[in-house]
């Protein structure tokens, strides 16, 4: 993120973009307008409608899966971690639905008419804003996020369990991802994980490499260097987030860290300040 707090952006692509697994340290609000996108966010295969929307927050591993044959359209919302806390004395929770999502490991909402044609409108009218760039946007832009946010929240909690039937998962490889999430400085191996979960070594490769689109050892490395890294942006030190996130060799970890966020740690900081 460039600017402070939020970015709000609108894309529009007519040759689809090849997008890679990646991870943010901030909260995402994906809308999608238009496109044949399927996207897969920690193990589960969301097959996209015109108007969906996904929440994934800075620990959710994502990837959209472009097929040519229409234009590839979506707002993007970008927001701080500590975005919401500035709100917390206004009114309702508007982290709500990130925090729910994220108990249910379940990220898709899917508004009612009434309510898509709303957040519609809010997306149409921030992309005008900042087209703009007049004395205030910047402030009307906070505005209008703000009731986007609103009705966000309430097409959340509005969106119906039945369209989980257009979620791609399979049950035992959530159980191993949230595992993973939960163990991370614990012994991952794949021996180990096939004898907890009681699978042949290969059927655990097989399946999660399906599910995930990641090698299980890809997935696991960079879910210990995403958290790592959101542990360096609250002030851990280098050598504490390293062993918190399951890493026993120091400068194994400082060569993948800079692989993946393309500076080492202590660089990445002094980009913080």
């Amino acid at each position: 993120m460039e600017e402070k707090d939020f970015e709000f952006h609108h894309y529009l692509d007519h040759i689809p973009p090849n997008v890679e697994f990646h991870e943010h340290p901030f909260y995402e609000i994906f809308f999608f307008l238009s496109g044949n996108v399927n996207y897969i966010i920690e193990g589960r295969t969301y097959q996209l409608r015109p108007g969906d929307i996904l929440l994934t927050s800075s620990r959710d591993i994502h990837r959209p899966v472009i097929t040519p044959g229409k234009p590839y359209e979506r707002y993007v919302i970008w927001m701080e971690d500590d975005f919401f806390a500035r709100f917390q004395d206004w009114g309702d929770d508007l982290s709500a639905c990130f925090n729910d999502t994220a108990r249910k490991k379940y990220q898709l909402i899917r508004p009612d008419s009434h309510l898509l044609a709303r957040l519609k409108q809010h997306g149409a009218y921030m992309a005008q804003i900042k087209a703009e760039q007049h004395f205030g946007s910047r402030t009307l832009l906070y505005a209008c996020l703000l009731e986007f946010l609103v009705y966000l929240n309430r097409a959340y909690f509005d969106t119906p369990d039945s369209i989980r039937h257009d979620i791609t998962e399979n049950e035992k490889i959530n159980q191993i991802v949230a595992y993973i999430n939960d163990n991370l400085t614990e012994n991952l191996s794949l021996d180990h994980l096939a004898s907890t979960f009681y699978i042949s070594k290969y059927y655990l490769s097989n399946q999660f490499k399906q599910y995930t689109g990641l090698t299980l050892y890809q997935f696991i490395m960079k879910k210990r260097l995403t958290v790592a890294r959101n542990m360096l942006r609250t002030g851990v030190p280098v050598t504490d987030a390293c062993m918190r996130c399951g890493f026993n060799d120091y400068s194994n970890f400082l060569k993948a860290f800079k692989r993946e966020f393309g500076h080492n740690p202590s660089d990445y900081i002094k980009h913080l300040q």
